[in-house]
């Protein structure tokens, strides 16, 4: 072959999803292929197969074990001219390297896949029957069920049939082959064939017509005597049968195992008789049995054996199937039962469990049983073994939502499909998800996912285990259930005691409160209480999906008991998809929200998806608007200032609302991946929404005293955060203040008023309300708390020419106009910026003296007892760190690089990374740590109610703000340590750029 052609076909295979292509190209040269290797469709046909590389060397395999020349030209020349064999063919190659060792063993097999009447589409039980019909002996067997397996694996993996059609054709497979195995271990035991009636009842996933590829068999076996033969020696003769059938399934031979047959669900499991007669199953049912029994006969279903006897066995067990949810603490056992699953799954393997795990297939199947169990009993549609049919009929039914049912079902055929694949492989008994990347690929291209068949995998793979999660607490653990099950239908309400289980189960820290305040929402007859009751299941999981469930209840008591009889507000919950949920994210996420709210419930309508606004924070301009319109509408300073700080408390709550909800993410939108974008839109709004209070109380207080015209014109600048747009939910307002006299008007009389403005808005921004109080800070001004409150604009530019340092021009870097004259504001930002973008850049001796300042404050200024590694503000990497680093670019280019001339730290840094001062790596380093200390600092706040620089130290609160970040239960040691390791490099960086002469 020329080095040309190789390369064009190296390059062929790789496109085609080979991953070795160097031996895929010598195998296609080898002589097995040679006759086909330049047939476009067979490399066409093994890209499209979920492992190019195994099914190629599988069809080498293949050919090579084929007896003699005609059987290989047969079977090339089929492979070319049918495309349907070959999609079947090279499919299962390319799918299982356990199917591919039978057809090594069997290579006339292959020929099983070329025939397709209508019934070989989709066989059913007859044709299973026939395709096992000569198999005499277990390797016999064996050898035919793998000949069967073939043809649903291929079935399967071409898309010819559905999940729920390959899983009920593997338990139609499996009937067969018990069938068979009964009468293979009937004719070599004849005696003891003709002493008893032997009934075998599939339970578990055989008997409810949905199994795996490979799975245990659960069984029951019930017997009777025949005539003239005594119950003992029947009984003796049926455990023989059941027995070596057992046996046949299940014992290794040179054709392997089919699959091991599980007799363990039987009355006493395995300490009790392998077989009993239906009189003793009965008596141990009506006296004995345990919740969980009730539940395993729900998938009964009589497959092998004495057809009578099984369907005589079913309908004297299905009445006490049906009325289980009667028994005392039915829901509750049912609850233990699950947790003691999942408590059950070693630590290293909870990760990866398909089945078991949270979220996982379990999920789905426990709560479609539960309810089945429980509305089964007045409703006969529910009564189906197949968890998807029976999930249609509960939904059908209205016993679940429609969407839930579906995105459930969408879930349940993913994971589901993901099983069946992962066992294909290898027919191997396992429910975990493959951790090596040469797996997941397979897996993933198995399922359709082409693009990046891992990344792709484990994405949906989280996505639906979420689903499920979500979706199984609201069903499995809804306290109605205890209510309708126990009580006769038309009855059913709220049931406080049984609904004690659930809310430990949940995370509850004290359930009898949470009980109480259960009790006082939906306890009576009022249409209010049919609300609640329908609400409460819903809003406990997303409760429970917090750091404080109790938290969360308490607070929806609190605002249930403010607007209960508004008739708007559960109207709001029940029909507006968003706001109960929203609702309850809010609520049980901190203690900031659910204090604002509280002030004022009616801002719950902003929750919702009609008219209240969203949750998207307000543009500055209709928000100063709104506050200036209230402000004019009031009789005194006093009344307009309480307005504006009641705009400013409805708009903090639609701020923290909105930021809580996207950062939690819900059931139909995704948390926010942008974490900078959330720190940005967080700190525009609060420091717009700043900015409009200041211009608000100004335009109250200038009004109150002096009519239209103040005296002197009169600016407010913006500083630090404020200035900067970043500010956070506990932050003051550093501004310093500008006058400048109205023409004729005398300079004391200027300053007077200028300053009795400053002390009257100070004043009323901090009165005792319901709002929350807005300190200004002006210590950044000139001189700093020694200065004078408020300057002349020429009285700052004479301070700037004669007295400024160095920390007051670094300060100015973040100096904005936010309120007043808006000419004056422009004039002062013209006089300072020479200061803060000198020409010449900084002088050696201004760089060392900012870096001692900020040295020292490094030292002096973090509080005692604080760990520095996780103080968000002072610490290595903080913002102070970037911020420092960030300015110093601003400082000593700023006037060379217009980019750097702006307020907003992440748009400096951006702009200090465009012009070459940093790497882009360094400026994502540097971003990285000052968004995550931001976030951290708007997490503190909103949950412990008051402003922190550091993470709290009480279990809960730091769970919530692990929640807020992003992380789940159990995981806050991650978030501390991803925040030091965020950090630590940030602090490498500052290092150079800071304290070295990279700035």
């Amino acid at each position: 072959m020329t080095p040309g052609r190789r390369s064009s076909t190296f390059t062929r295979l790789l496109r085609h999803g080979f991953t070795d292509p160097s031996a895929a190209e010598r195998l296609l040269d080898g002589p097995e292929l040679a006759p086909v290797r330049d047939d476009p469709f067979l490399l066409e046909a093994l890209g499209a197969t979920a492992d190019p590389d195994l099914a190629l060397h599988g069809l080498v395999r293949l050919l090579e074990a084929q007896d003699g020349p005609t059987a290989h030209r047969e079977l090339l020349d089929t492979l070319i001219a049918a495309k349907p064999l070959r999609d079947r063919l090279l499919g299962v190659l390319g799918a299982s390297a356990a199917l591919t060792d039978h057809l090594a063993r069997h290579p006339a097999d292959w020929q099983a896949l070329v025939m397709y009447e209508p019934q070989d589409l989709h066989p059913g039980l007859m044709e299973f029957e026939r395709g096992l019909a000569g198999a005499t002996d277990p390797v016999s067997l064996r050898v035919a069920y793998r000949r069967c397996l073939l043809s649903i694996a291929a079935r399967d993996v071409c898309g010819t049939t559905d999940l729920a059609e390959t899983a009920a054709e593997l338990a139609d497979l499996a009937t067969a082959t018990l069938r068979t195995a009964l009468a293979i271990a009937q004719a070599h035991a004849p005696e003891d064939a003709a002493a008893c009636r032997l009934a075998v009842i599939a339970m578990g996933k055989c008997g409810g017509h949905e199994l795996n590829y490979v799975s245990d068999v659960d069984v029951i076996f019930v017997a009777e005597a025949t005539e003239a033969t005594t119950e003992a020696k029947a009984l003796t003769s049926a455990t023989r049968l059941a027995s070596h059938l057992m046996r046949i399934c299940s014992e290794t031979t040179v054709e392997g195992s089919i699959w091991p047959v599980d007799a363990n669900l039987r009355p006493e499991g395995r300490n009790g008789p392998l077989v009993r007669t239906l009189s003793s199953h009965l008596a141990y049912y009506q006296r004995w049995a345990k919740t969980w029994e009730f539940q395993a006969l729900l998938k009964a279903r009589p497959v092998a054996g004495d057809a009578d006897l099984g369907q005589a066995y079913v309908d004297a067990l299905e009445p006490m199937v049906w009325t289980a949810a009667e028994r005392d603490n039915f829901v509750a056992d049912v609850q233990k039962m699950r947790r003691r699953v999942v408590e059950n799954i070693p630590a290293s393997e909870i990760e990866r469990e398909l089945k078991l795990g949270p979220g996982g297939l379990r999920d789905v199947e426990f709560a479609v049983q539960l309810l089945q169990l429980v509305h089964g009993r007045t409703d006969p549609a529910l009564r189906s073994g197949t968890t998807l049919d029976a999930l249609q009929a509960l939904a059908a039914g209205g016993y679940v939502g429609r969407e839930d049912a579906a995105r459930l079902d969408e879930a349940y055929r993913f994971l589901r499909s993901m099983e069946h694949r992962i066992q294909l492989y290898r027919l191997r008994r396992t429910h975990l998800v493959p951790v090596e990347e040469e797996d997941q690929r397979r897996l993933g291209r198995s399922l359709g996912l082409r693009t990046d068949p891992a990344a792709e995998l484990i994405r949906e793979w989280k996505r639906h285990t979420g689903v499920v999660r979500r979706l199984h607490e609201k069903l499995f653990y809804r306290p109605l259930l205890d209510a309708v099950a126990q009580l006769a239908p038309g009855e059913a309400r709220l049931s406080a005691e049984a609904a004690r289980a659930r809310l430990i189960a949940l995370g509850y820290a004290d359930p009898a409160a949470a009980l109480r305040h259960l009790e006082a929402l939906a306890s009576g007859v009022t249409r209010k209480a049919a609300i609640q009751r329908t609400l409460l299941p819903v809003l406990l999981g997303w409760f429970a999906d917090s750091a404080d469930p109790d938290a969360g209840l308490l607070n929806f008591r609190k605002v249930s008991d403010a607007l209960g009889k508004t008739p708007w507000y559960l109207r709001l919950l029940r029909d507006e998809g968003a706001a109960a949920e929203n609702l309850a994210r809010v609520l049980s996420a901190g203690r900031l929200a659910p204090d604002l709210l509280m002030r004022a419930p009616e801002a719950v309508a902003l929750l919702g998806d009609g008219d209240g606004g969203g949750l998207e924070p307000r543009e500055r301009a209709p928000l100063e608007q709104e506050i200036l319109a209230a402000v004019g509408r009031a009789e005194n300073a006093e009344q307009g200032v309480t307005a504006a700080r009641g705009v400013r408390r409805r708009e903090l709550f639609r701020t923290a609302a909105g930021d809580i909800v996207d950062s939690y993410g819900t059931e139909n939108n995704h948390a926010e991946a942008d974490q900078g974008a959330l720190v940005d839109r967080v700190g525009a709004a609060v420091s717009d929404l700043t900015a409009a209070t200041l211009a608000g109380t100004l335009r109250a207080v200038v009004r109150d005293g002096w009519g239209d015209t103040l005296p002197t014109r009169f600016a407010i600048i913006g500083m630090g955060r404020f200035g900067g747009h970043e500010l956070g939910y506990g932050s003051d307002a550093d501004v310093v203040f500008v006058h400048e006299p109205q023409d004729g008007v005398d300079e004391h009389e200027a300053a007077a008023a200028a300053n009795k403005v400053v002390a009257e808005m100070r004043r009323l921004l901090q009165l005792p309300s319901a709002d929350p109080a807005l300190l200004i800070d002006a210590d950044l001004r000139p001189e700093g708390k020694s200065g004078p409150l408020v300057r002349t604009l020429k009285a700052y530019e004479a301070y700037y020419r004669r007295w400024s340092l160095v920390w007051e021009s670094q300060a100015l870097l973040r100096a904005e106009p936010v309120a007043g004259d808006e000419d004056l504001g422009r004039r002062f930002t013209e006089l300072i910026d020479p200061l803060r973008y000198p020409r010449h850049g900084l002088a050696e001796e201004a760089v060392r003296e900012i870096r001692r300042l900020k040295a020292r404050m490094e030292s002096e200024r973090l509080p005692r007892g604080a760990d520095p590694k996780l103080h968000t503000k002072l610490g290595p990497g903080g913002l102070s760190d970037v911020e420092w680093t960030v300015q110093l670019f601003q400082l000593r280019h700023g006037w060379d690089h217009p980019g750097l001339r702006t307020t907003r730290t992440r748009g400096a840094l951006a702009a200090a990374r465009e012009a070459g001062l940093l790497s882009a790596e360094e400026a994502e380093i540097l971003d990285e740590a000052w968004v995550l200390a931001t976030r951290v600092r708007n997490a503190v706040m909103l949950v412990r109610g008051r402003a922190g620089d550091t993470f709290p130290t009480e279990p809960r609160e730091l769970a919530a703000v692990g929640r807020y970040l992003g992380y789940g239960a159990g995981h806050a040691g991650d978030m501390l340590d991803a925040y030091r390791r965020t950090t630590r490099r940030a602090r490498t960086v500052v290092e150079e750029l800071f304290y070295g002469d990279s700035t």
